[in-house]
């Protein structure tokens, strides 16, 4: 992708929330940790410096060097970076007497200012910072102000160089979408060319040229994004790729049948393998969820190993891989802690001879969706709610057992199938049920029991870095309770969970 724009993570929870902001914008960018700058930097169009977690006044602040993009290409520094700016370049950082936290107004705005064009008075801006610019740097220019935060917005002479206090990317400031295009578009003139049609054409393009004549595998798992991987690399390779769906025993119920009927009449080459024994034995006696993505991924790789080795000179694992993946998986020395591994995320053991290719690694889902669109994939496929690379394993707390599958399997039937029938699926983001590790004492008939508790799980959001829990119908919950109650074995009690993310994640493991 030409005409990036680089976004640098010094750990704020926040970043993610940039890219989507200046995606919306149709501009592509890219997030780097800010100790792994790139070297070549010819492809970049502006940049961006996160918030973060850290005082620039601490011994261990992150401290990167912006010797190659400051005054060379056009730069926004939020809330950390601009105080960043400041300390280091001749101004002040200083503790604030109040923590600035939350809504606040801008009571002064520069006439004037490409940066501030379309935003008036008063307009309102989230702060999220202890310490605040009491002195701004050399050559800068006061741009806006708070009634507490008089440093709100600067800008440094002879350069296109703007820094803000607050935060733009989240939807508490209202006018945050207008500046981050006043500062993309009018300053820094980074092209809005990135469209779906745009990125499938490209991406159908380069992987003609990155793959040739290669043989490729793909792991299809029946979800949006190994879909739309395989009909971008379809188009591209054509025969040359080999999809495989694997029965991991911790898919949906009767998921590996309808999955393969599914893909009947996408002209896509498919091979079902029932692989469901040899998962369920690595996963024997294991409670902890980071171990089970492990040992989850491991058995992937173990049986896509195989099926290549079936194959003649396949070179290539493609994988459906998204953004979201990537940036969760990273953990370096202050930038965003890794909350999870993702099992498709990362190379491969030495003794898997195939290089890895990701068509949608830079990817946010809501834009995987647009893409597949684009490519006449039908909307119902496309409608689906997200489910985890480590299937049910994860929504099922502590060890793994046939049994432990088969009732989950029949209580999230019918949460989704109810959804469903309810004309509420459409309106979810995602959904799902979690068995837990606990037994409850209730009454049926006469008789005592004392049987699994189970939890649902219904959220909205956009992408799944942040995600607020469905309000869905009492009447609704009341009927699936009663009939999951009623119908699934071994169950006896079910409750909502009603945490949206952050500070929960959206699958409990």
């Amino acid at each position: 992708m030409q005409h990036n724009v680089l976004i640098l993570d010094f750990g704020s929870q926040y970043t993610q929330l940039i890219a989507r902001r200046v995606r919306e914008l149709n501009i592509f960018c890219e997030i780097f940790p800010f100790n792994k700058i790139p070297s070549d930097l010819s492809s970049f169009k502006a940049v961006i410096l996160s918030g973060s977690p850290f005082s620039v006044r601490a011994e261990d602040a992150p401290h990167p060097d912006l010797s190659e993009i400051r005054g060379k290409l056009p730069l926004l520094a939020v809330c950390y970076g601009a105080q960043y700016l400041a300390h280091f370049c001749g101004g002040e950082v200083a503790p604030s007497n109040i923590r600035e936290y939350g809504r606040a107004n801008l009571n002064f705005i520069k006439d004037g200012e490409d940066f501030f064009a379309g935003i008036t008075h008063n307009s309102q801006v989230w702060m999220s910072h202890s310490d605040t610019i009491k002195t701004l740097p050399t050559d800068a220019v006061k741009l806006a102000s708070t009634h507490d935060v008089e440093n709100a917005a600067y800008r440094i002479e002879g350069e296109s160089t703007y820094a803000i206090q607050f935060h733009p990317e989240v939807y508490h400031s209202t006018d945050g979408k207008q500046l981050l295009e006043n500062f993309l578009v009018k300053i820094a003139e980074v092209p809005q060319n990135f469209t779906p049609n745009a990125f499938a054409e490209e991406m159908v393009e380069e992987l003609k040229e990155k793959l040739g004549n290669d043989k490729v595998v793909l792991g299809l798992s029946g979800g949006v994004d190994s879909t739309v991987a395989a009909v971008l690399l379809n188009k591209a390779i054509g025969p040359n790729l080999y999809c495989i769906f694997v029965n991991n025993g911790l898919l949906r119920k009767n998921e590996f049948q309808s999955v393969l009927d599914q893909y009947k009449d996408m002209g896509l080459n498919v091979k079902g393998v029932d692989a469901a024994d040899r998962f369920l034995d690595a996963l024997a006696g294991i409670s902890d969820p980071e171990l089970k993505r492990k040992a989850i991924g491991r058995v992937f790789i173990e049986v896509f190993d195989d099926e290549a080795n079936a194959l003649e000179d396949v070179k290539w694992l493609a994988q459906g891989t998204i953004y979201p993946d990537v940036i969760e998986s990273i953990s370096v020395n202050g930038p965003s802690a890794t909350i999870k591994s993702h099992h498709n995320v990362g190379g491969l053991p030495d003794f898997m001879k195939l290089k890895i290719v990701e068509p949608l690694r830079m990817l946010f889902k809501d834009e995987v969706r647009r893409v597949g669109a684009t490519l006449g994939i039908d909307a119902e496929l496309l409608g689906r709610h997200p489910f985890p690379g480590p299937g049910l394993s994860i929504r099922i707390l502590g060890d793994i057992t046939k049994e432990k599958v088969r009732i989950l399997q029949e209580v999230d039937a019918v949460f989704i199938d109810g959804l469903k029938s309810w004309g509420l699926y459409d309106s979810v983001w995602q959904a799902g049920a979690i068995l837990l590790p606990v037994n409850s004492v209730g009454v049926m008939g006469d008789e005592r029991t004392y049987e699994k508790v189970v939890a649902l799980r219904a959220v909205e959001s956009t992408d799944g870095m942040t995600a607020d829990w469905v309000h869905l119908p009492y009447d609704f919950l009341m009927k699936v309770s009663n009939d999951i109650i009623n119908k699934v074995k071994g169950v006896n009690r079910v409750v909502y969970d009603i945490s949206s993310k952050p500070p929960a994640t959206i699958e409990w493991e």
